[in-house]
């Protein structure tokens, strides 16, 4: 009976190894077996990693700064437009797989000359043409994407207005050719398209397919939000910096990007704003916290003075000027904290103060591209409204760390951000403001409007 059983128990092994074997090959297994496939083809070829290792071409030197999340990583050429693996398999299987390559690339099929499938007005990247070649399947969102945040319409718009050339778009339009090749090469390397963040990995994560060319739906956090949005957004976020935590939304809620900055406010309705903030469906604190105004005398004092992230954010990235054409910030990012005075009143309508983070720009970044130094520089603060993605409950504004390094709340609510003399006639809490003399000499004319000297309460001294 017993080698009976057991005899059994081989013989149900044996079916499910066969099984999860089978499983496995039907999850790696091309659509296609690359080999077969000529390389007189777009698909041929592009299936074909020896083949693509022999043909590609080198990138060539690359231009302008390193952006702001430092240096762009290298993935090689031929890996970048490799098709293989389940990604790929997904692709065939999705409806955009049914199109023939040249449908969206343009160029020319069926020819082994690298330099002919390149031609016919081949494009890299369709979606940014996406009025001609999205817009038959997605005309709606084709129509709002065209001035979505992500084109970078407010950095256009500083640029343009200190350049004295007026806001976007005819501002940005009337700049130089040598300007815009600026732009293009420094700024514009953070700036998506929608094959950016369904398709491709973004440049400042190495550029290229992110999975074989399968079309992502919602996109990665971590693979493409904070790969782009990484010097501020992904820093604070996870906690990078020394001596900060991660945000608690990630801590204890576990939440992606994607459950707070919806779908429809990052392809935008189709409304231009030369200010992010100016976007009517970013979202809100109080989206999810309702009814914090008399949670705690905090809230009942300031809630309509300061703005959130004023009391319940971290020290936080900041950077200096722009490294324009590649020859390093003339202040380098830190890690700091200033309270302002709001510096967009005029959208942000509720709060007196708010938290400021220092930009990137001085008059003569674009110095490289024909401008010794921008004719408007003062016409825009280089301190910005600011709303960082490293909240905690209890911060040193509003509560202080006992002798086991434990966060306790203030008893005293003027403790951790009152101004106040101390004894030996220095000043308590005065770091966290925004004075003149925390200014390099070619800020304080564009700041006038924000430092806090003279502007606050008479009882602080």
């Amino acid at each position: 009976m017993k080698k009976i059983i057991l005899y059994f128990v081989a013989i149900v092994l044996l079916v499910l190894m066969a099984a999860c074997e089978k499983d496995k090959t039907n999850v790696n297994q091309p659509v296609e077996n690359e080999i077969t496939k000529s390389v007189a083809s777009c698909e041929g070829c592009h299936t074909n990693y020896d083949h693509l290792k022999v043909v590609y071409t080198p990138d060539p030197p690359s231009e302008g700064g390193a952006g702001c999340g430092g240096e762009t990583p290298h993935i090689e050429p031929f890996d970048r437009v490799y098709l293989g693996g389940e990604g790929y398999q997904a692709f065939k299987d999705d409806i955009h797989g049914t199109l023939n390559c040249t449908d969206c690339h343009n160029g020319v099929d069926n020819t082994a000359d690298k330099t002919e499938a390149h031609s016919g007005n081949f494009i890299k990247k369709p979606s940014h043409y996406a009025e001609e070649k999205c817009s038959s399947c997605h005309a709606d969102i084709v129509a709002r994407n065209k001035f979505n945040v992500h084109q970078g319409w407010g950095q256009k718009s500083m640029v343009a207005l200190r350049a004295g050339k007026g806001n976007v778009p005819e501002g940005f339009d009337a700049l130089s050719d040598m300007m815009k090749e600026g732009y293009d090469v420094n700024c514009a390397k953070c700036h998506a398209s929608c094959g950016d963040c369904h398709v491709n990995r973004p440049k400042a994560g190495g550029g290229g397919l992110y999975q074989g060319h399968n079309f992502v739906k919602t996109p990665d956090m971590q693979d493409h939000c904070t790969t782009c949005h990484t010097s501020r957004g992904g820093h604070a976020y996870y906690g990078v910096a020394v001596g900060t935590v991660p945000d608690v939304h990630l801590t204890e809620g576990r939440f992606q990007c994607i459950d707070c900055h919806s779908k429809n406010e990052i392809h935008g309705n189709g409304q231009l704003y030369d200010q992010r903030y100016k976007y009517p469906e970013l979202p809100d604190c109080e989206n999810c916290h309702a009814g914090m105004a008399n949670a705690n005398l905090f809230h009942t004092m300031h809630i309509n003075t300061f703005n959130c992230q004023t009391c319940h954010s971290q020290d936080y990235n900041n950077c200096g000027s722009c490294h324009i054409g590649g020859e390093g910030a003339r202040v380098p990012s830190y890690q700091g904290f200033k309270i302002g005075m709001n510096p967009i009143p005029d959208v942000k309508t509720k709060y007196e103060f708010a938290l400021l983070r220092r930009s990137l720009m001085a008059p003569d970044s674009w110095k490289n591209y024909g401008i010794d130094n921008l004719p408007e520089f003062p016409i825009r603060p280089t301190y910005k409204y600011t709303t960082p993605h490293n909240i905690i409950r209890i911060t040193s504004r509003t509560g202080f760390k006992d002798e086991n390094g434990d966060w306790k709340v203030n008893a005293n609510c003027t403790e951790g951000c009152h101004i106040s003399k101390n004894s030996d006639g220095t000043f308590k809490n005065k770091e966290l403001y925004l004075f003149e003399e925390d200014l390099e000499s070619w800020e304080i004319q564009a700041n006038q409007e924000i430092i806090v000297n003279g502007k606050l309460p008479n009882g602080w001294e």
